[in-house]
């Protein structure tokens, strides 16, 4: 338990030379030192901290930077409560030490130590993780890595075409398909398209199955007119590099996949075949299984939920998801001004995941569908109406964990509220049908006669304004007559 803690380390971690700092439940330092990156160094500092505190592991925090590594690893396996936080929240910890904005490493041991023990809540616990999820989460980023280096080979091999045969670049959208660069393989010039015949090209064409467009067609593209560029710019195109890198990235992306799948079913079904019986599941294995079921959940995205989320997933936090993927709104207020903004802070491979996975789910379920039409009629962008679809799709994955029941496209919840009710939102009539949605302003509604407070200011037919002008022309017009009754004064 947190609450057990009686000792408290800020440790400071770098690439070789670590610095930590030891504090009781006082703020007392009973000890500074410097670990030096290793094996053998990190083993004695453990051996260290539990001779000079004499406590248990478990009662002794330690508070880091980082929530993954070799360092947090190494503590846990020895059996210590290992705390993580956002180096940005660490910044703000550290004004309370200076205002002078001083920085050094044993500050800021210092400032974690310390931070822990006054303002726990702000730490995130950090547990051991099972080993399949480790090595789904370390081949989840490989299959990310090599997906950005296809990407960036992709990019240069545009541009070499661009420079020298851009009526290559009409044949074929992806330029990392395998039916690309044979294509390019069969035709790597202009000079070599006029010599090739439409035998040899449709030979290509239906040996890697493109039936999109025909050999004739592509060979007529690929005999248009050619660039004049200078002498030499050609055989300086050097494709044929990148084409072999092309290949052997295609071959570690599927080996990734394959992975990846594996894995998945290892966690959904340890020890069996996939498809067997599983009466005796556990939770953690049901959980794959639930968010297997969601509507637009693929290899890739179950992965990266997987090992992204862990600890949310576990507990079942739906506001941790919903901060850590992005799609939570960040609100600034400052008296009567608020500002509602897309969250920047958030986890990027996770943001990615739940992004990718509301635009499918929009195009094949039908009630992300409709709340994405509804959205975007209210004037919302594209990206804002995916994010609150994930939003949305978050809140299911959470309730369905939580009841342990997989995904039914047949079961839709019913909300507890009559339309008719105070909490339920009734949109008024628009004062501006030739403006868009987001931007016309709406009649609010009538106050009944005799309800109105004496003195206030009446509701005017736009939202937010009153009708201090109104008022002051009715009483103009009741003592109108008075005025015309009076003698006139000479002036």
């Amino acid at each position: 338990m947190t609450e057990d803690i009686e000792w408290f380390v800020g440790f400071d971690w770098a690439s070789q030379t670590h610095v930590v700092c030891l504090l009781d439940r006082n703020g007392r330092t009973i000890g500074e030192r410097k670990v030096v990156h290793g094996g053998a160094e990190l083993g004695e500092f453990c051996d260290w901290l539990i001779a000079k505190t004499g406590a248990p592991p478990a009662r002794i925090g330690v508070a880091i930077e980082t929530p993954h590594g070799p360092i947090v690893e190494m503590l846990l396996e020895r059996g210590l409560a290992v705390f993580a936080i956002n180096p940005k929240q660490l910044d703000r910890f550290r004004d309370r030490f200076t205002a002078a904005g001083a920085k050094d490493d044993r500050r800021d041991a210092q400032v974690l130590g310390d931070s822990l023990r006054t303002d726990r809540r702000a730490f995130r616990l950090l547990a051991v993780d099972d080993p399949t999820v480790i090595e789904l989460r370390e081949w989840s980023r490989i299959a990310d890595d090599l997906t950005q280096e296809r990407t960036r080979l992709a990019n240069r091999i545009r541009q070499q075409l661009w420079r020298y045969y851009p009526q290559m670049l009409q044949v074929a959208d992806d330029l990392t398909a395998e039916n690309f660069l044979a294509l390019w393989e069969c035709a790597p010039t202009p000079a070599r398209a006029a010599e090739i015949d439409e035998a040899r090209l449709a030979k290509v064409l239906k040996a890697h199955r493109v039936r999109r467009i025909g050999a004739a067609e592509a060979l007529g593209v690929l005999r248009q007119k050619p660039l004049q560029v200078a002498a030499g710019a050609t055989e300086a195109a050097n494709i044929r590099v990148a084409a072999e890198r092309v290949r052997l990235v295609n071959r570690q992306i599927k080996e990734a996949d394959r992975k990846l799948e594996a894995l998945c079913a290892r966690l959904e079904h340890p020890g069996k075949t996939p498809g067997e019986s599983e009466p005796g599941q556990s939770s953690e294995q049901r959980d794959v299984t639930i968010l297997r079921s969601l509507p637009g959940v693929g290899r890739t995205g179950l992965a990266t939920r997987l090992v992204e989320a862990t600890e949310p997933l576990r507990r079942r936090d739906y506001q941790v998801l919903r901060v850590l993927s992005g799609v939570a709104p960040v609100t600034r207020r400052s008296g009567e001004a608020r500002l509602v903004t897309r969250r920047m802070a958030c986890n990027e491979r996770l943001r990615q995941a739940v992004y990718h996975w509301a635009r499918v789910a929009m195009q094949i379920d039908q009630a992300c569908k409709s709340r994405y039409a509804a959205l975007r009629k209210r004037g919302h962008s594209h990206g804002r109406a995916l994010r609150t679809i994930g939003d949305r799709l978050l809140a299911v994955a959470c309730a369905m964990l939580k009841s342990q029941t997989p995904f039914d496209p047949a079961t839709r919840p019913q909300s507890a509220l009559s339309p008719d009710h105070p909490l339920v939102r009734q949109l008024r009539p628009s004062l501006r049908p030739d403006l868009p949605p987001g931007r016309a302003p709406r009649a609010a509604e009538v106050t009944p006669k005799g309800a109105q407070r004496s003195g206030a200011p009446r509701s005017c037919a736009v939202d937010g304004a009153s009708t201090a002008l109104s008022s002051c022309a009715e009483d103009e017009a009741k003592i109108a007559p008075e005025r015309a009754s009076r003698p006139a004064h000479d002036t």
